[in-house]
């Protein structure tokens, strides 16, 4: 229980795990995909990415360790892989993607490797044949482009299915999949404001503009009051 309301709430000074704990935390996550197919998700994706805590490892500033999880970069990917590899023990690897996020550089993550660490997990990633990669680009707030060279590289590295997302247009996103590098572009934000976003993108209509305010809220303010199209045109 949380009190309502804005609250400062006394929390632990965060620690290093120990080396003996980060084993439980591959089992957590197996648990949660236990539970996941159980549910009847039909995939799984493995969220590396956007400064959480897979993504804490492999990065070279907030991965400080000395043990086998820290100084390399094939030692900072360890516990991806590791995650990785008992999802698809649980699941299958047709059934299994992974999230990634080259260059991202907010909550305090700067990864002087960063394309070198991912472009080595998309050479092992290919080798595990996992359904696919789900690259979150980071220009959308603020972060430096993706070069076509990178691209190219991760394309070259992992033949599976690559997924794009991030500050992206009907337009842009169909000259990106034209490109050949990617395969399919994903879309967050606009489907939290517009509830039919693909309609919307084959009538080439107005989108609804997101509320970031309301993102992380817990009542149904920016969560079931976007207008649909025929509302919206109702209201004109």
């Amino acid at each position: 229980m949380l009190p309502e309301g804005p609250k400062r709430v006394p929390c632990d000074m965060p620690r290093a795990l120990q080396t003996a704990e980060i084993a439980g935390i591959v089992a957590d996550y197996v648990h949660a995909a236990e539970r996941a197919l159980r549910a009847g998700f039909d995939m799984l994706e493995l969220h590396s990415a956007n400064g959480y805590l897979l993504q804490q490892f492999l990065s070279t500033n907030t991965n400080l360790r000395t043990d086998q999880y820290g100084g390399p970069l094939e030692n900072r990917a360890r516990l991806t892989l590791e995650v990785m590899d008992a999802l698809i023990s649980v699941a299958g690897a047709a059934r299994v993607g992974v999230r990634i996020s080259p260059h991202f550089n907010r909550h305090d993550i700067r990864d002087d490797e960063t394309e070198a660490i991912h472009l080595y997990l998309a050479k092992e990633f290919d080798r595990r044949a996992v359904a696919y990669i789900h690259v979150a680009e980071p220009d959308w707030a603020g972060g430096p482009a993706l070069t076509d060279g990178f691209r190219e590289q991760l394309r070259a590295a992992y033949g599976g299915r690559i997924i794009v997302c991030g500050n992206y247009t009907p337009e842009k996103a169909e000259a990106r999949i034209a490109s050949g590098l990617a395969d399919a572009v994903a879309f967050g934000r606009p489907f939290i404001a517009n509830p039919d976003l693909v309609a919307r993108f084959a009538q080439g209509a107005e989108l609804n503009k997101p509320d970031p305010t309301t993102f992380y809220g817990g009542g149904d303010h920016g969560y079931t009051d976007y207008p649909a199209l025929a509302a919206s045109r109702e209201a004109v």
